[in-house]
This record gives C-alpha cells, sequence and structure tokens, in this order.
C-alpha cells in the first residue's frame, strides 16, 4: 500500500470517528421523561450481542417525539424491534431509530419531513419487549457515505439526550474519604 493511500485511510478513519464524538444535543423522545431518569444501557448485553441503544422506560401509549429536525425514511416491522420508525437527521449524517412502538402517530410516511418535538408513536412492547416492560429502543447511527437506513456506526445517545452518569457503589466515596471535589 502506498503512503498517500495509507494517509488517506487514516484521515478517513480519524474523521468518522470525529463526527461521531460530534452528536449534537437531542431532545429525549419519550414525552415527560426527565434526564435524571435516563439510564445508559448502550453497552450492556444482549443475547448475542451489545445493546447498542438505550431503553426509555414509560407506560404504554406515551408519545415519542423525533429527537431533531429530519426526515422518516423508513417504517419497519420486524421481529426484534416490532414497531419501528428510522429518521436521518436533516444533514443526514445520523440515523435515528425508534423501536418497540405501540402504534405510529397520525400521519406519519416514508418521506415526512420532522421538526423536532414533532410526535411520530406511542410507546410499546413490540416485538421482543417484555410486554410486562413498555419501553422506547432508541438507537443512533452515524451513517456512511452510502446514507443506508440499516447501516451505520452505533454512537452512544446517553449525554446527547443530556444523561445524568450516577455514581456506582465502587464510584461512590465512602464516609472515611472526606468530602470530594468536583472537576
Amino acid at each position: 500500500m502506498s503512503f498517500r493511500l495509507l494517509f488517506f485511510a487514516a484521515a478517513a478513519a480519524l474523521a468518522w470517528s470525529v463526527q461521531a464524538a460530534e452528536l449534537p444535543p437531542l431532545l429525549i423522545p419519550v414525552d415527560g421523561v426527565a434526564a435524571e431518569a435516563l439510564r445508559d444501557t448502550f453497552a450492556e448485553g444482549r443475547v448475542g450481542h451489545r445493546h447498542e441503544a438505550i431503553d426509555i422506560a414509560a407506560a404504554r401509549g406515551t408519545p415519542v417525539v423525533a429527537v431533531a429536525d429530519g426526515v422518516v425514511v423508513k417504517l419497519f416491522r420486524s421481529v426484534p424491534g416490532g414497531i419501528t420508525l428510522y429518521q436521518f437527521d436533516s444533514e443526514r449524517r445520523h440515523a435515528f431509530y425508534y423501536a418497540h412502538l405501540d402504534r405510529y402517530a397520525d400521519g406519519i410516511k416514508e418521506g415526512r419531513v420532522l421538526r423536532r418535538g414533532d410526535p411520530i408513536g406511542y410507546v410499546g412492547s413490540t416485538g421482543n419487549a417484555s410486554t410486562a416492560a413498555p419501553h422506547l429502543h432508541f438507537a443512533v447511527f452515524l451513517l456512511g457515505p452510502e446514507k443506508q437506513w440499516w447501516k451505520g456506526e452505533a454512537i452512544d445517545p446517553f449525554a446527547a439526550l443530556g444523561g445524568v452518569e450516577r455514581a456506582t457503589a465502587s464510584s461512590a466515596p465512602s464516609p472515611s474519604d472526606g468530602p470530594r471535589s468536583r472537576p
């Protein structure tokens, strides 16, 4: 491989990783859920794979809204995700995946332009979700140059949704440690 080709491949890889880190602030997609209630489930294991999404628990029928301006690119029903919706952002850099919906909001169709906060569906438990635990499975993907709704690099959306890290038993100070300063 020539030095020039290697240089461009490295530059492209670096640009890709920088874009992944530049996820803009997103609206929490479940109506009435506060950032403090979010749990980062992105890195958790699932049967045979890593989750690569966050689950947002809410009552069945709670409105689900668009996290950013964009367009509906695919309405899809699948065994794992149930009733799903794929949205591209306005720049066609990111795909947002909303799964386990109970149903779509009125007027939702492929090609519909969305504004941040527009209703797109309702929380449910379709697909492989437990009927006892309705939730929204929400994922973000950095799109490749082909702009395929089913393909991209998974990005943890927790911070972009305003998620707040919680202290764990191992990171919380013990009473004998004294006060901790914040960075």
